[in-house]
């Protein structure tokens, strides 16, 4: 019974620690002309390509690039988790880095570059008034805390079924299951030395970030101090979140993704060019369709699905 009572005072001691030491941005607190509350809980998750904060030695390690910038995002994620009583999948949409939207203030521009025009909050409305979405939590993770995290859940197992060779990414895997670290990891999200180029990039990232939160909540990372302390440690650095958000939140977050999960990307009307560049077009209708099924708490209609996933 001491030992029991002791493990649990120890895992509400770290998870309060966790929770007072997360960054936190006012991401979605002053956002104006908001869309209204749907059911459930629809999360934005953000992976910054920022290179703030990193040695010399540090972005050669993990292969960024010397560019540091204002950092803009290399993965958007929109991640709905059905509320209590709903048969529907949690479904997480990725949603193309260029995607040819109206940035408030700032005319029609790439969705990332409203990260770094304005930060989170700019991001936030963007995609909020771009999809009709009311996101309820924010969350935002960086190249070092990203590799950081995978690598204190003791690394993360991928199945490629083709070899992927990139030296801007610096990896070299084979095809088949295999254990990644952080820096391996890293390179697995970002490369686009693909067939599909950013369309595979994006498949890659939903399943990585499906299978990291599933390894976060396993019994082999929560019952194993060495693994669940370095996370925990991990994550108080590395993730920012809305104000609102607490470290129960991403505990949720992560056992959600442990159920059934919808996965596809936002459906893709063209790709074309334009001041910003080479852009995404997104098809209207379907992506409608699939805002909507998010907001109700209802299944993706297949055809929706088979358009994200083409």
């Amino acid at each position: 019974m001491t030992v029991l009572l002791l493990a649990v005072a120890s895992t509400i001691g770290t998870a309060v620690w966790v929770d007072t030491s997360l960054h936190r941005v006012p991401a979605l607190t002053a956002l104006p002309d908001r869309p209204p509350a749907g059911s459930g809980t629809t999360w934005l998750l953000v992976g910054s390509d920022s290179r703030q904060g990193l040695t010399d030695e540090q972005q050669s390690e993990l292969a960024t690039g010397g560019d540091l910038g204002n950092g803009r995002t290399d993965t958007i994620l929109l991640v709905h988790v059905p509320g209590l009583g709903s048969s529907a999948p949690t479904t997480m949409v990725s949603i193309p880095r260029d995607s040819y939207l109206p940035v408030p203030g700032y005319g029609e521009d790439k969705v990332n570059a409203a990260f770094a025009l304005g930060g989170a909050p700019l991001l936030a409305q963007t995609v909020e008034q771009a999809t009709g979405l009311r996101l309820d939590r924010y969350a935002e993770i960086g190249f070092d805390g990203f590799a950081a995290m995978v690598d204190a859940v003791g690394g993360v197992s991928m199945c490629p079924s083709e070899p992927i060779s990139d030296p801007l990414a610096g990896i070299d895997l084979p095809a088949g299951c295999q254990d990644l670290d952080g820096r391996s990891a890293l390179g697995y999200v970002r490369s686009r030395a693909t067939p599909r180029a950013d369309l595979d990039r994006m498949t890659h990232q939903r399943e990585f970030m499906a299978a990291l939160m599933q390894r976060a909540a396993s019994p082999a990372v929560l019952l194993n101090p060495l693994h669940w302390y370095p996370m925990a440690h991990a994550a108080s650095g590395a993730v920012t979140v809305d104000s609102g958000a607490h470290v129960w939140d991403l505990a949720r977050l992560a056992w959600a993704l442990h159920g059934p999960l919808t996965t596809t990307t936002v459906p893709i009307g063209e790709f074309t060019g334009s001041d910003s560049g080479s852009v995404v077009v997104w098809d209207t209708d379907a992506a409608t369709r699939l805002f909507h099924a998010m907001a109700t708490d209802s299944a993706v209609p297949q055809d929706v699905l088979d358009a994200g996933d083409g």
